[in-house]
């Protein structure tokens, strides 16, 4: 159990470091003064490699140094990087860069800025590893021990349970906010989270797991890609028959479909060699299963590219509504209120409404009678809707706020407050969390096919009647098949494709800038500071990008539900003879 209570605390720790940098866009342009783009493009590449990480760090886990492995390097860069973060403000170098040590930008040297550039992806790293084996490694420990019965669902409310979490909370919302130095404000989230990362290094002494990683279904869909371009010139036969299988009632089976025949070259038998010669190459040589895996991913890709510009949207609520955020009125009366206090609103609204979007997909499928993929297709579309008026009311709020800016005089006064509360922004940051919680919940539920469950009910009735090792023995087993496996990669790709949505959104904002310029005719949108830029407008474009992006994914969804179906119908029909030696 001390394990247990070790990786606790460094699940609380993350939370007071996330609300920590959720305040880096105002610490760029308040402390370095760094243009408006500039400062935007570090916090977006934070957040983007945050989440294209796992992705990779999953794959990393499960073909070589497992979840506690990566665990204990996640946790190693999230400290040092926080680290390098509180090192990079001014008074922390002062001495040994001899530069002054005050919050300016003068006193900002070189060695400063290459600890800040080097903390980023380490923050990155640490936070998205924390965040995706934290609930991950207590599962494996429990069932590994057997101390504990800890499930998947169970296990997040046991790391992030609410006593702690709220206490957590309530430090990062109304404490830390108030402690004004930015050397502090960085470095109470870094000793936290050092000392979390110590208590966790004291468990390598206790540790002991003979498992070794399983292998990781990613490689099989780049050896089916392989496989494939090896045998390009090849024919693939008529009879999908002819195709490698290995026919094993304890191997799960996906029957051969009739697209993306291109990749069924992977699994053609070359006559000139013995089947146990070409067995050996698994790079060479795939199974029909395998085949079908990959063509199930490639054929989600352009339902992922419209997710894209979900991505930008994000994007925008931690670099320019922070922007904002720090350059309104914080007063309510005569009593200051935290900045984070907003970003708390959001968060509610992202968790609530991923709960309630869970609630409607599953009660519109019960009343209309469809399957919770198709009910998933609207959460989607409600989320981006969400986005859409999150942009519009943003852009909205901009005018107004570039309006009082203009009022009082104070275009080209950087460091002054506007005359305007920032619970103006709350309706923005609310649409934005409800947003991301539709598009979390309904993008998961829509790829991740959870049928699987009930083969994993009929395993486990089935093994009752045996030891509990033997018992537990066959459910894990079976939750190792690749296709099983493959379920939280479909989240982790999710997460990737948003994560080069945020990435983008530094692209956007160079095309959609110097198209603003018609040419050096007018002023581009994004200048040195917020009251000099003309952010309502960049707002407004997102939104109308967003409802075009809206129409090609109600298109795309349909077609995918189309095909879908047209490769059910066609499993149980003839084989026809197929004469393409090249295309798909």
């Amino acid at each position: 159990m001390a394990t247990y209570g070790r990786v606790l605390v460094l699940a609380w720790a993350d939370i007071l470091a996330i609300y920590a940098m959720w305040l880096l866009m105002a610490y760029l342009t308040d402390v370095w003064r760094l243009e408006l783009t500039h400062a935007s493009t570090i916090v977006t590449i934070l957040w983007a490699l945050f989440a294209l990480f796992p992705l990779f760090q999953a794959f990393l886990a499960d073909t070589l140094i497992g979840t506690y492995g990566m665990l204990f390097i996640s946790t190693a860069s999230f400290s040092v990087g926080l680290g390098l973060l509180t090192m990079s403000t001014p008074p922390v170098l002062a001495r040994s860069t001899g530069s002054c040590s005050e919050y300016k930008p003068e006193c900002i040297a070189q060695p400063q800025k290459a600890l800040l550039y080097t903390a980023v992806p380490l923050i990155a790293f640490g936070l998205a590893g924390n965040l995706t084996f934290c609930s991950t490694f207590i599962s494996e420990r429990a069932n590994t021990t057997g101390e504990i019965n800890v499930t998947w669902k169970n296990c997040s409310c046991f790391v992030y349970s609410d006593l702690p979490r709220l206490i957590v909370t309530l430090v990062a919302v109304l404490g830390l906010p108030y402690v004004n130095p930015w050397s502090l404000r960085f470095g109470i989230p870094a000793i936290c989270t050092l000392v979390a990362t110590l208590l966790f290094f004291s468990t390598l002494s206790s540790y002991k797991n003979n498992s070794k990683p399983n292998g990781s279904p990613l490689t099989i869909l780049f050896r089916v890609f392989v496989a494939a371009v090896s045998k390009f010139f090849y024919r693939v036969p008529a009879d999908s028959n002819e195709l490698y299988e290995i026919r094993n009632s304890q191997l799960h089976l996906i029957p051969h479909s009739r697209s993306l025949r291109c990749l069924d070259k992977a699994a053609i038998l070359i006559p000139t060699n013995t089947l146990e010669e070409q067995e050996k190459n698994k790079w060479r040589l795939c199974r029909v299963t395998e085949v079908e895996m990959t063509k199930t991913i490639v054929r989600m890709i352009p339902l992922w590219l419209t997710f894209i510009l979900c991505g930008v949207v994000k994007a925008v609520g931690f670099t320019y509504f922070i922007e904002q955020l720090n350059h309104m009125n914080p007063k309510v009366g005569s009593l200051k209120v935290p900045l984070v206090l907003i970003i708390w609103f959001y968060e509610q609204a992202k968790v609530n409404c991923a709960q309630l979007c869970a609630i409607f997909i599953t009660f519109l499928g019960f009343i209309t009678g469809s399957s919770k993929k198709v009910a998933s297709s609207f959460g989607i579309g409600v989320s981006m809707i969400l986005a859409i008026l999150c942009c519009i009311t943003a852009a909205k709020v901009e005018s107004r706020r570039l309006g009082v800016v203009q009022m009082h005089g104070l275009v080209d006064k950087h460091g002054e407050r506007v005359p305007m509360t920032m619970f103006w922004l709350l309706p923005q940051f609310l649409l934005l969390g409800a947003f991301e919680g539709f598009f979390t919940s309904s993008s998961i539920l829509f790829f991740i096919d959870l049928s699987w469950m009930q083969g994993f009910i009929d395993q486990t009735l089935d093994s009752m009647d045996e030891p509990i090792e033997q018992t537990l023995a066959s459910m894990q087993r079976f939750i190792d098949q690749p296709h099983i496996v493959m379920k939280k990669y479909l989240g982790l790709f999710n997460s990737g494709f948003s994560g080069i949505g945020i990435l983008a959104s530094i692209l956007t904002v160079f095309v959609v800038g110097k198209i603003s310029e018609k040419g050096g005719k007018q002023m581009n949108w994004f200048q040195h500071d917020l009251n000099q830029s003309r952010l309502d407008k960049y707002y407004y474009t997102l939104a109308w990008l967003l409802a075009v992006n809206l129409v090609v994914f109600t298109v795309v969804a349909v077609f995918y539900r189309y095909k879908a179906n047209r490769l059910k119908d066609r499993e149980a029909a003839p084989q026809r003879g197929d004469n393409s030696k090249f295309f798909c």
